[in-house]
């Protein structure tokens, strides 16, 4: 417990290729990959940025005066904690998942009675217990990093590697035109200018704190990691001291390879052609409406020719 524990923490605002990427890193032999979004938030966050993201995305607060049990309950984890408590209603239904949310919550106070109460503590205590928990858990015997995802995170990248001496971050940038293009598929879709406002401070996060972090802040494109998933995140697994290691080709779930990342995000085929035909679905004014918005980031993450031979609408 404590200086040892490595965490890698993803994070990506919608529709931006996060699940697909933890989806790649999944079956990595030296990770601990989380099952879905560790929303690991709790309600206690409230800051200029509450009214923006939802606090389930957040770095959690816990109250300085409650129980390991109450911290515990207040992490929101609603995926998770969905699946496992009432599997019926899950969209993650259809997958093997044998796993007592009431085990690991014995487990995480086992480990908090060792470790004492703290935001650094409680978070591992957390990602440790669910591991313990999870019966079916396809275990190498070498892993050494954990990995959670939860979107829009990048926002407290600070917090978290003050926080946590050994963590590290990584965010996931895609281009917006495809990025809004999915995102108008759920049933109530932020407006396009609510949209690149919440893109675009996930990407002034994301470069603030990598001039203030750069051996331990790395971001990655989506693009690339559809491109060729090896290439774009073998030297990230290398900076961790860990190899890169063949599965990083196949996006999988507990190791099981999958045909498509949906419906743990809305990208379906990770392809660079599937992603320049969803970028394609937008008119002509949303294009440019989503270029005015997002023209400061468009040159620093190499988009700006992104849209050059899409059709007109």
């Amino acid at each position: 417990m404590g200086a040892e524990f490595r965490l890698l923490m993803l994070g990506a605002m919608y529709e931006n290729g996060g699940n697909t990427t933890h989806r790649f890193l999944d079956g990595h032999p030296q990770m601990f990959v989380y099952p879905f979004e560790s929303q690991i938030g709790t309600r206690m966050v409230s800051d200029a940025l509450a009214s923006m993201f939802p606090v389930k995305y957040r770095w959690p607060v816990f109250a300085l005066d409650a129980s390991p049990a109450e911290d515990y309950r207040a992490i929101i984890d609603e995926e998770c904690k969905v699946r496992a408590r009432t599997p019926n209603v899950s969209k993650f239904r259809h997958v093997p998942f044998e796993f007592s949310d009431d085990e690991r919550l014995a487990h995480y106070q086992r480990y908090v009675a060792t470790s004492g109460r703290s935001r650094a503590a409680n978070v591992e205590a957390f990602f440790r217990a669910t591991f313990d928990a999870w019966r079916d858990y396809r275990r190498t015997g070498r892993e050494s990093v954990y990995v959670g995802y939860s979107p829009i995170v990048v926002v407290d990248a600070a917090r978290i590697l003050e926080d946590m001496p050994q963590a590290h971050v990584l965010h996931v940038v895609r281009n917006p035109w495809s990025a809004y293009a999915d995102t108008k598929k759920r049933p109530v879709p932020l407006s396009l200018p609510h949209y690149l406002l919440a893109w675009t401070l996930n990407q002034y996060h994301a470069l603030l704190h990598r001039e203030r972090f750069p051996d331990r802040l790395h971001i990655v494109r989506a693009e690339d990691v559809m491109a060729d998933a090896m290439k774009a995140l073998g030297p990230l697994c290398q900076r961790l001291g860990l190899e890169a290691a063949e599965s990083l080709r196949q996006p999988t779930w507990n190791g099981s390879p999958l045909q498509e990342i949906y419906p743990w995000g809305t990208i379906r085929r990770a392809s660079p052609e599937a992603n320049r035909a969803t970028a394609a679905e937008l008119s002509e004014a949303e294009r440019g409406e989503i270029r005015s918005r997002a023209w400061q980031y468009l040159e620093v993450f190499d988009y700006k020719s992104f849209l050059a031979g899409l059709p007109a609408s």
